[in-house]
C-alpha cells in the first residue's frame, strides 16, 4: 500500500462550486431561482455563472483577489457564490444592515478589486466609498439594477447584466481548483463587541460542511428552499451551495417580512427555511391558523427559548436546532433529533430541542473542555466548559490578523468562547457565552437559563439578561423585557413585581432578575442577535429594588465553575 502515491490521478479537490455543473446536468430543466417575476432553470444559472466568471476573469480578477458584494438576497448574489470562485477568486458578502461607516471598514480591510452593488444600497456603499478614499484604493464599482426593471431606469456606468452579457467563457473558462484550502469565501463578524474580524474559509470547509449540513437535516434532492436568512450570514449557512446540491429551487425575498414569507410557502410550496429565533416572534404575532403542509425550518444564531419553539411548531413550522458561528463555517453542531422523543409531552419536547445537540459531521470533533486542563467536562449535564471544536470546515483563520488567529486555537482546538454542559446522552447545551455569565456571590448564573424561563410568561415577546451591579452580591441578573401586545398574549399590564414572582417559581432564588426593565424592543445588531454589551452599559447605572438590597439570601451550592 506504501508504494501507491498519496494523489493519483482520480485526485479532486473539493469545491462547493461542483454542485453547479451537476445540477445542470442532472436538473436542467427544473426551476433553479424564483425571485419576483424572474425565474432561472439550471442550465440558465450554470450559463449564467459561466458567463459572469469569465466577464470577471476579463476584468483582470486573479486568484485569490477578493471580490465584495453589498446585496439582499437576490439572484446576483446567488450567481455570484458560483461565480466569484469560478474565476479564481473569494466572494466577500457583505452584512446588508450596516451603515456606511461599517460597510468602509469591511472595505478597507478587504481591499476588494470589485464591488458589486444592488440598486438599493447605492447611498451607503458611495458613502462608504467615499470615505476610504483618501487612504485605500477604490474597487471598481458594479451596479446590481432591478432585473425587472424597464429599459432606461438602469443607473451606473458598469451594470451587471450588461458585465454578464460580456462574459465569453469560451475565451474565459472557469479557473479549476487546484489545492481544496485555497480561500473561496471572506465573512466578517458582526462585530459587536469589537472591530469586526474577516474569516477565511477553504473550498474544501465549504463543500464538507454544505455536505454534512444537508445530510444531518435531511434534506432529500429537490427541495423548495425559501431565503428568510441573508446569504451574507456565512454565505446562507452554505445553502447558496447546498441548494444546487440537492437540484432544489431558490426561492429569493428581498425583505422577510411575515407577509412575504407565508406569501411565499402559499405561492410556491416551501418546504424549507433557515431562521434566526428572533424571526419566530415575527411568524408568530402573524399569524394564528396553523400552515396546510409542514415547513421545515433550520433555525440557530442564539439559543431559542423552549417555550418560543413550543409556539412556532404549533404553527406548522417542524423546526432543527443547530450552533455555530462564522469561524466554524455556519453550523457547528445540530440536535439530531431521536425516534424515542416523540413519545414526550410537547414541553418536554421542546426543551430537548432547545439544546445544541451534537457535533456536525462536517468536523473532525466538538466537545466542552476545561479550558485550565483542556480535559472534556464530565456527561453530567452541569459542569461548566467552553465549547471547542477541531475539523476541516473551521475557518483557515482571521485575514490578515496572525495574533487573533493564533489566539483563537489551543492545542488543535478552536476556542468559542461558549459555556456550555454536556448530558448524559452526549448532546450540548448552550448555558451561556462566557463574557455573559452572571457572578452572583461567587455563583454562576446562566442568563439563558434566566431568559428562558422569562419566555415562559404568556406575555412575554422578548427578554435579555444581564449583569448589574449588586453592593451585596457584586452582580445579579437585570432583565430586559419587551411584552407583547395585550391583544397577543390576553394579559393585562405586567409589573415587575409578577415578572419577578414567576421566575422564582421556575428557579432557584438567587437566579431570579434582582431588576425587570420594560423596553418596547431590545436592541440588536447588523446580524439580529441581542446587543448585550449595550444592555450592561445601561444595567451599570441602574439598582436593584430596595427589598432586594435589604434581604441577604444565602448562597446556593455552586454546581460548577469557570
Amino acid at each position: 500500500m506504501d508504494s501507491l502515491p498519496k494523489r493519483d490521478a482520480n485526485y479532486v479537490p473539493l469545491s462547493p462550486v461542483t454542485f453547479l455543473p451537476r445540477a445542470a446536468a442532472v436538473y436542467a430543466n427544473r426551476t433553479s431561482l424564483v425571485c419576483g417575476g424572474t425565474a432561472f432553470t439550471w442550465r440558465q444559472t450554470h450559463d449564467r455563472c459561466l458567463r459572469l466568471a469569465a466577464a470577471l476573469q476579463a476584468l483582470a480578477v486573479s486568484r485569490n483577489d477578493v471580490v465584495s458584494v453589498l446585496a439582499p438576497n437576490t439572484p446576483a448574489l446567488y450567481e455570484m457564490h458560483f461565480a466569484v470562485p469560478m474565476a479564481g477568486a473569494v466572494i466577500n458578502a457583505i452584512n446588508t444592515r450596516l451603515d456606511a461607516a461599517g460597510v468602509a471598514a469591511i472595505l478597507r480591510h478587504a481591499a476588494p478589486k470589485l464591488l458589486f452593488v444592488d440598486y438599493q444600497y447605492i447611498r451607503v456603499a458611495t458613502d462608504a466609498l467615499k470615505s476610504i478614499a483618501i487612504d485605500a484604493a477604490l474597487p471598481l464599482l458594479v451596479v446590481i439594477d432591478d432585473i425587472d426593471a424597464p429599459t432606461g431606469a438602469r443607473v451606473g456606468e458598469l451594470e451587471y447584466e450588461d458585465l454578464l452579457a460580456r462574459g465569453d467563457p469560451t475565451r474565459h473558462p472557469p479557473r479549476v481548483v487546484e489545492d481544496e484550502w485555497d480561500a473561496v469565501a471572506l465573512n466578517y463578524t458582526s462585530g459587536t463587541t469589537s472591530a469586526p474580524k474577516g474569516i477565511v474559509y477553504s473550498h474544501r470547509g465549504a463543500y464538507l460542511s454544505t455536505v454534512g449540513l444537508l445530510l444531518q437535516w435531511g434534506v432529500a434532492h429537490e427541495p423548495v428552499y425559501l431565503w428568510s436568512l441573508p446569504m451574507f450570514h456565512c454565505n446562507g449557512w452554505t445553502f447558496t451551495w447546498g441548494v444546487a446540491a440537492r437540484g432544489g429551487v431558490n426561492v429569493c425575498v428581498r425583505t422577510p417580512t411575515a407577509d412575504a414569507i407565508y406569501s411565499a410557502i402559499a405561492d410556491h410550496g416551501v418546504t424549507h427555511m433557515c431562521a434566526a429565533p428572533v424571526l419566530f416572534n415575527i411568524l408568530l404575532e402573524s399569524r394564528r391558523e396553523p400552515l396546510t403542509r409542514r415547513v421545515e425550518v433550520l433555525t440557530g444564531g442564539a439559543a431559542p427559548p423552549a417555550p418560543l419553539l413550543e409556539r412556532v411548531e404549533q404553527l406548522g413550522f417542524h423546526v432543527t436546532h443547530a450552533y455555530g458561528m462564522t469561524e466554524a463555517t455556519g453550523p457547528a453542531m445540530v440536535c439530531e433529533w431521536r425516534e424515542q422523543w416523540d413519545a414526550l409531552p410537547p414541553p418536554k419536547r421542546a426543551l430537548l430541542k432547545a439544546r445544541q445537540g451534537v457535533s456536525a459531521l462536517s468536523l473532525a470533533d466538538a466537545d466542552v473542555k476545561d479550558l485550565n486542563t483542556m480535559r472534556s467536562v464530565p456527561r453530567d449535564g452541569a459542569t461548566l466548559g467552553e465549547i471547542v471544536l477541531r475539523g476541516s470546515s473551521v475557518m483557515k483563520g482571521y485575514y490578515k490578523n496572525p495574533e487573533a488567529t493564533a489566539s483563537a486555537f489551543r492545542s488543535g482546538w478552536f476556542l468559542t468562547g461558549d459555556v456550555g454542559v454536556v448530558h448524559p446522552d452526549g448532546y450540548v447545551e448552550i448555558k451561556d457565552r462566557s463574557k455573559d455569565v452572571i457572578i452572583s456571590g461567587g455563583e454562576n448564573i446562566s442568563s439563558v437559563e434566566v431568559e428562558a424561563a422569562l419566555y415562559g410568561h404568556p406575555a412575554v415577546l422578548e427578554a435579555a439578561v444581564v449583569a448589574m451591579p449588586h453592593p451585596h452580591w457584586g452582580e445579579t441578573p437585570c432583565a430586559f423585557v419587551a411584552l407583547k401586545k395585550q391583544s397577543d398574549s390576553g394579559a393585562a399590564e405586567v409589573s415587575e413585581e409578577e415578572l419577578v414572582s414567576f421566575c422564582r417559581s421556575k428557579m432557584a432564588h438567587f437566579m431570579v432578575p434582582r431588576k425587570v426593565v420594560f423596553v418596547d424592543d431590545l436592541p440588536k445588531n447588523a446580524t439580529g442577535k441581542v446587543q448585550k454589551l449595550a444592555l450592561r452599559e445601561r444595567a451599570r447605572g441602574l439598582e436593584p429594588r430596595d427589598s432586594d438590597k435589604k434581604r441577604a439570601e444565602p448562597a446556593q451550592p455552586a454546581t460548577s465553575r469557570l
